[in-house]
Order: structure tokens, then C-alpha cells, then sequence
């Protein structure tokens, strides 16, 4: 007995039980040969008629028009729909009708994933359509779709609703197969990206997700527990230290597409599970990185759009080298009208507020900063521009800037007043940096959350002699929304973190 159950639920628990009383299994084991796309067909077939006429195609049942001894349907596989036409003599040409009497008209649902046989014609409608020789039900559905209605082109009943979608992504892969082409881009943005970097005989590696520190970054970590080594562990915040301890060993150049993790917020613009790509160059400074993301930005647009230029929103963005460039200071000076360069702490907590920037008592100066910037500055820079030269507070694991004191050798690039990467000349004096991650821990005795740790280890490889690295992380999830033309970081994510059902 089942409970909780739906009508339509029942009715095709009911199918499903008529059926193996049938004889018909619903799930058989055996593989069916599929040898055309109905993409291939609409593509092909009106320029050769002689074409397709002996095909094997499968898909998944999704509108049905039930006659007497002939019927229509169409099916949709992973290239779109094509009309089956289906005529109870073709597919039972014995005195057993069963299959097209009761199977087909009566037992097989919207929402069924069928495999067919037959030949392509064209229906005195001028349609594109499949004639059925032969049907084999391949798995039967027993939940009824959200059915999508259109008529005058008019859409009803869409399956829209954003929590439902990001759920059941299954669901929503079916009924707007649309929303496919954003995950097909996707791979194919990783797929050019990683093109790329080979090609410059870049090493793509793997390092530890599981970290008894976490470091790299400034956010806040999960926490879990190895229970054979009674120790707690962190998932990784960012695969930096790791990567560099590579370059450390002798690696000319490594990258790493990285799963990394932070306990943060969320919104339109952050998941807690995210994908960087982070890469290290020895020899190489943040002067060299910013003409390298130059470079395979431009690429990656051309790759995905055949263009240079792609809409986000409103805004046509140009990824044609050479992109702005402004230091950090010169862009809040650029868009507020102050000079924060010279600035202690005390006078940027002053500014900020009379700026209306929202602000804390646990701010020191590398965070007041980074605030007047975030809110005054990231929501004018549309096109990409990159922001160099940042306060030394801000930046723990950059190298000191050669000609300008306080300051680092550092750039983001911004791109629709979002962050796409961020970069470094690296630190690699290890004295200078047990300094700043001893700054660090001050920060944390000051209630920031986020302030680094001090890796010891880290600082030994540093201590044996790292050459002079460049280093950049870039977000593969922002990049993707801005190439897809996605509003929301759950949109280029198959499974966003969620809160739990209801």
C-alpha cells in the first residue's frame, strides 16, 4: 500500500503493475542500439529525403495524441523533439494488437522513455516525423512531468519557480532543455581554458581537499574529523600554499581546477561549494599574469561566442585585449573624489562612514579598504579592468610592491562590477611572510573570522627557497555567469547548495 501518493501517482503504479502482468519489463537490462539524433534528422534529412531509413532512436515521451488505429506522439532526446508517428498494424503485425492497444494507448505515459525503430517521412502537414516499425518501452515513469503548454507562442504552466528548478534539476534539465546549453558552455569554457594553459606546457595537478590547516585565502572553513588519526580536519579554503609548495619542488608551472570550500554566506553570487582554477609560474611577476588572463579571457570568448563580445544583462562586454587598468587607490579616488593612499585607520573609519559604507569594529585597515572599494568602486566596472597595487594589509601571501611602499604586487580583474580573479606577484621571503601571518593572528584575536592561519610547514618550504611566482585564481563559476549570461550563481551550478526541504 502506498500513502502519500498523488492520483496520477497511482494510476501509474497501476500501469506499472498491468505491464509486468503484460509480460513487458519496464526497466529491461539489455542496451538498445540508437544510431540517430533527432537533431541530426531535422538537420539532414530535407537536403536527402533518401536519407534515415532504417533508424533506432530513444527519448523520453513528452506530448501524446491518442487516435484509433494510429497516433501521434513525440519524444525528446538530448538534441531536442521529434513527432513519432505511430500505427497499431506497423508495430503489431500479428493478430496480437496488445502492444499498441493497451500498451501504448493506455499504459505508456508522458514522461516514459521509449526507443523506437522505423523510417523518416514528412506528414501531410510538412513535419518532420519518425514512421514506428517497432516500440520497446525502456523505463517507465512514475511521476507525472510539470507540463509545459504553448499556444501562439505563448508559454503556460512553465516549470519556473527558481527553489523547484534548483531541487530537481533533473526535472528541470526536461522540461526547459534550454537551460542544457549553460552546462554545455560550461565544460566547454573549462575545456578552452585548460587548452590554453597546456599549450603554454603548463602541469595540471591535484592537491589534498582534506587539510589539517587551512590557508590560501581569507574565509572561514568547514570542520570535520578524521577518526583514524583523532584530528580535526579543514576542506580546503583554497589549494594556494599547496601549489606553491610545488614550484618550491622544481615545477616550472602548475595549475589546478579545484573544488574549495567556505563557510560564508550565500547568494546570487555565492555558493559555499565553488570551482578555481589557481596556476603558478616561477620567474614570472603579477605584470606578466595580468597580459596571461588578457590572453586566454579573450580566448575563452572567442571559443564559446566566435566573438570578443558577449551580452551580460544590459551591458555588451568587450574582452579585447587590452583591458583599464587602475590601481586601487586611483579607482576610489576615480569614483568617490577622496585620497585614501595616505590614510591611517582612524581617518579610513572617518571616511567610511561619511561615505555611508557600512562598516565594524573588527575592520582594520586592509578591510576599511577593501570595504570603500567594494561598495563604491566594483558596482561601476563593467567592462573588464583590472585593479592593481593594493594596501599591504589586505594582501598577506603578495609580494611587497618594488616602487611604491605599503603596497603589493596584486591585481583583480573586474568584470560586471564582480571579482573574476585575483593575483600576485608571490611572497616568497620566508621571514616577511611568518610576519604577515603573524599579523594575521592579531586579526583573529580581534574577532575577524576570516584572518589566515600560521602554516608552519608552509613556511619551511618557503624557507629551502621558492623562485620569484606568479600566482592567479580565477572563479570558474563567475565566469561562467558572465559567458552564459546568468543572473545567478545557482543557475551555472547542476546541484547549488539549498536549504533543507520543507
Amino acid at each position: 500500500m502506498h500513502t502519500g501518493l498523488s492520483e496520477q501517482e497511482m494510476i501509474r503504479r497501476n500501469s506499472l503493475q498491468e505491464l509486468i502482468n503484460l509480460g513487458v519489463n519496464p526497466y529491461p537490462a539489455e542496451s538498445f542500439p540508437v544510431n540517430v539524433t533527432s537533431a541530426e534528422i531535422k538537420k539532414n534529412y530535407p537536403a536527402d529525403p533518401t536519407l534515415y531509413q532504417d533508424i533506432s532512436i530513444a527519448g523520453r515521451i513528452m506530448t501524446r495524441r491518442i487516435m484509433g488505429a494510429a497516433s501521434f506522439a513525440e519524444i525528446q532526446d538530448e538534441t531536442g523533439r521529434i513527432q513519432l508517428y505511430v500505427k497499431r498494424d506497423e508495430i503489431c503485425t500479428g493478430e496480437d494488437k496488445t502492444l499498441y492497444n493497451t500498451v501504448f494507448k493506455k499504459l505508456l505515459d508522458i514522461g516514459d522513455i521509449i526507443g523506437v525503430t522505423g523510417y523518416v517521412f514528412v506528414t501531410q502537414m510538412g513535419e518532420i516525423s519518425i514512421h514506428v516499425k517497432g516500440l520497446k518501452l525502456l523505463s517507465k515513469s512514475l511521476r507525472p512531468l510539470p507540463i509545459v503548454k504553448e499556444k501562439d507562442d505563448q508559454v503556460f504552466d512553465a516549470f519556473t519557480d527558481p527553489e523547484q528548478r534548483y531541487r530537481q534539476r533533473y526535472v528541470d534539465l526536461i522540461v526547459n532543455p534550454e537551460i542544457r546549453e549553460v552546462f554545455i558552455k560550461r565544460t566547454a569554457l573549462i575545456n578552452s581554458m585548460r587548452t590554453f594553459l597546456n599549450s603554454k606546457t603548463y602541469l595540471e595537478v591535484e592537491t589534498p581537499i582534506l587539510q589539517p590547516l587551512y590557508g590560501g585565502a581569507a574565509a572561514r572553513p568547514f570542520t570535520t574529523h578524521h577518526n583514524t588519526l583523532d584530528m580535526t580536519l579543514y576542506l580546503r579554503i583554497a589549494n594556494e600554499l599547496y601549489l606553491k609548495r610545488l614550484i618550491v619542488g622544481g615545477f616550472p608551472g602548475v595549475y589546478e581546477f579545484s573544488k574549495d570550500f567556505r563557510n560564508e554566506g550565500m547568494d546570487r553570487f555565492h555558493n559555499p561549494e565553488f570551482t578555481q582554477m589557481e596556476l603558478y609560474v616561477a620567474y614570472k611577476d603579477y605584470e606578466w599574469m595580468m597580459d596571461l588572463v588578457e590572453e586566454m579571457v579573450e580566448r575563452i570568448a572567442v571559443d564559446l561566442h566566435g566573438t570578443t563580445q558577449v551580452q551580460v544583462g544590459a551591458n555588451l562586454i568587450d574582452f579585447k585585449r587590452p583591458w583599464k587598468r587602475f590601481t586601487m587607490f586611483e579607482a576610489i579616488q576615480h569614483y568617490t573624489g577622496t585620497d585614501i593612499s595616505q590614510m591611517n585607520e582612524e581617518q579610513l573609519v572617518s571616511t567610511a562612514e561619511s561615505l555611508h559604507v557600512p562598516i565594524d569594529k573588527t575592520m582594520a585597515k586592509g578591510k576599511l579598504i577593501d570595504q570603500i572599494f567594494g561598495e563604491k568602486c566594483e558596482p561601476h566596472l563593467i567592462q573588464p579592468t583590472f585593479i592593481t597595487d593594493y594596501p599591504v594589509e589586505m594582501s598577506p601571501l603578495a609580494k611587497k610592491h618594488r616602487s611604491k611602499p605599503g603596497l603589493v604586487e596584486r591585481f583583480e580583474a573586474i568584470c560586471n562590477g564582480k571579482e573574476l580573479c585575483n593575483a600576485f606577484s608571490e611572497l616568497n621571503d620566508p621571514l616577511d611572510q611568518r610576519e604577515r601571518f603573524e599579523a594575521q593572528l592579531e586579526l583573529g584575536k580581534r574577532g575577524d573570522e576570516e584572518s589566515m592561519v600560521l602554516d608552519e610547514d608552509f613556511l619551511r618550504s618557503l624557507e629551502f627557497g621558492m623562485p620569484p611566482t606568479a600566482g592567479l585564481g580565477i572563479g570558474i563559476d563567475r565566469l561562467t555567469m558572465i559567458m552564459t549570461n546568468a543572473t545567478s550563481i545557482q543557475d551555472v551550478l547542476f546541484f547549488p547548495q539549498m536549504r533543507p526541504e520543507k
